[in-house]
């Protein structure tokens, strides 16, 4: 019954800023991680970061630690990534998922959103 819907996507500036929203339409049942992960062109997808739903509890990449931060709001049922200090390697395809527990692993989310397009051009 979940479905994950990216939007916030966009073109923007190095140094600058953008906030990603993942919505989530449905009861998240045992699902009690979502996660966001980044397919950047002619890369694999990988991970960004996590929030735990049950602990609040966040984990991130080493890349975007110190300038990405995951957050929720239960009644809008919305995980965010808010991305600041952009730069042009950031530049992805970016995906959140949801899955049983907090993972790096593409293999270990469970269902997936259809992705939001970031571009981090000057």
């Amino acid at each position: 019954q979940l479905q994950l819907v990216e939007s916030g996507g966009g073109l923007v500036q190095p140094g600058g800023s953008l906030r990603l929203s993942c919505a989530a339409s449905g009861s998240t049942g045992d699902y009690h991680a979502i996660g966001w992960f980044r397919q950047a062109p002619g890369k694999e997808r990988e991970g960004v970061s996590c929030i735990d739903l049950s602990s609040n509890n966040t984990s991130y990449s080493g890349p975007v630690k110190g300038r990405f931060t995951i957050s929720r709001d239960n009644a809008k049922n919305t995980v965010y990534l808010q991305m600041n200090s952009l730069k042009p390697e950031d530049t992805a395809i970016y995906y959140c998922a949801a899955a049983y527990y907090c993972s790096g692993n593409v293999a270990r989310m469970n269902l997936w959103g259809k992705g939001t397009l970031v571009t981090v051009s000057s």
